[in-house]
């Protein structure tokens, strides 16, 4: 009702008022019961106000008063700044098993991944670089399985899958089997936005690299001490191969922005001794993650082959759009991944309009997520730790 009552006002009817006079008391209380009731629908309906006001204030030159009470009191700054979505980014760190004396640096990699993101939508920065941010503040980190501290191939090599997803155009770019790059979330993002394809891999992949001049590096300063004795313990003859893939640790990040739009990116090193040219669910699209701003974005993490079988990401996006929550969504995605095909996983979700998820049916996944200036992260199932954003970053100068 309000809507429409400032619509008509908008293109000049007696809501406004000859001059605009009997107008600017109303939409002077409109504005802020917006902002002191509406908390579950004020953006869109400030959204709306700030269009239709902008719309008449270009249009209309019967109602100058009114134009220039508008601009003095700072209303249309206001509605506009008020109208904007409120930016939230997610990021997970690996669903699995985390051995006690790694908690806490996976931990403090999630926080860090996930601040930096914030950071880039703070400045007015887009979901999409935002989510690239994060991935890459994980690549660079030997906590996690993706870039610096990938796990290695059965010859003893790191191949590494990426994927990034923008949800406004559903543009999409991933790499598969890369090796010798840093950061192969920036290389996806290439294929993107540099190519007619949507998908390099191995060689292919590493001549469009050297196209773009991004830089090579040694394999061996990818190989994390860690990885190369889990390597060696995996060709023993008694060995366990499945004990030695719980701990591994793929990254992701979904974002959405001021702007409305989300994006995920997901990268990895794969499994542990998998067989040369192996490739998972990371690179997949629909798979390792999805985007798209009519639902919402998702990353996915866990066993790729499961992940693979029933399309997880977009699974969840489609009981998204059927009415769950991210919550339910993941949820009932992830249940169905175990009963149908005895798949564990976990995801990190977030809507179009800015709610979030961070599930998963192993027994650990480090997560963490900034919304309304407020970080949240955790690992174990009902573990949520809350700080403000002022006192995470210091925590985090501090060394978290």
């Amino acid at each position: 009702m309000l809507c429409c009552q400032l619509a008509a006002g908008c293109s000049g009817s007696s809501v406004l008022g000859t001059g605009g006079t009997c107008c600017w008391s109303s939409l002077e209380g409109v504005f802020g019961f917006l902002k002191g009731e509406l908390m579950g629908v004020k953006q869109p309906i400030c959204s709306f106000i700030f269009r239709a006001v902008s719309m008449w204030k270009g249009t209309n030159t019967k109602h100058s008063s009114f134009q220039n009470r508008l601009i003095k009191n700072n209303l249309l700054a206001q509605l506009e700044e008020f109208g904007k979505m409120r930016p939230v980014i997610v990021v997970h760190g690996g669903a699995g098993r985390i051995f006690k004396e790694r908690e806490e640096g996976c931990r403090a990699g999630v926080v860090r991944a996930a601040l930096q993101g914030y950071g880039v939508l703070k400045q007015g920065g887009s979901a999409l670089d935002a989510v690239e941010e994060a991935v890459r503040s994980m690549e660079d980190d030997p906590h996690f399985n993706a870039g610096c501290g990938s796990v290695l191939n059965e010859e003893g090599e790191v191949e590494m899958d990426a994927i990034i997803m923008d949800g406004k155009n559903l543009a999409s770019g991933a790499v598969s089997a890369v090796k010798c790059i840093a950061n192969p979330i920036k290389l996806a993002r290439l294929v993107m936005e540099k190519t007619k394809h949507m998908l390099l891999t191995d060689h292919g992949a590493q001549l469009f690299a050297q196209a773009m001049g991004v830089p090579e590096i040694p394999g061996e300063k990818l190989i994390t001490e860690r990885s190369r004795e889990r390597w060696k313990k995996n060709l023993e003859p008694d060995s366990n191969p499945v004990e030695f893939q719980k701990d591994l640790g793929t990254v992701g990040a979904v974002a959405v922005d001021s702007e409305g739009n989300v994006a995920c990116a997901t990268s990895t090193g794969g499994l542990s001794n998998k067989l040369v040219g192996r490739v998972g669910d990371t690179a997949c699209i629909g798979s390792g993650g999805y985007a798209d701003n009519s639902s919402g974005a998702t990353s996915t993490t866990g066993h790729g082959e499961s992940i693979m079988k029933v399309v997880l990401a977009r699974l969840i996006l489609y009981h998204m759009e059927q009415g769950m929550s991210p919550e339910m969504a993941a949820d009932t995605a992830l249940e169905y991944m175990k009963t149908r095909v005895g798949g564990l996983g976990g995801v990190i979700v977030v809507s179009s309009s800015g709610e979030w998820a961070a599930r998963f049916s192993t027994k650990q996944m480090s997560w963490a997520t900034v919304k309304d200036d407020k970080l949240h992260y955790g690992i174990y199932t009902g573990e949520r730790h809350t700080k403000s954003l002022d006192e995470a970053l210091a925590s985090e100068s501090e060394g978290f």
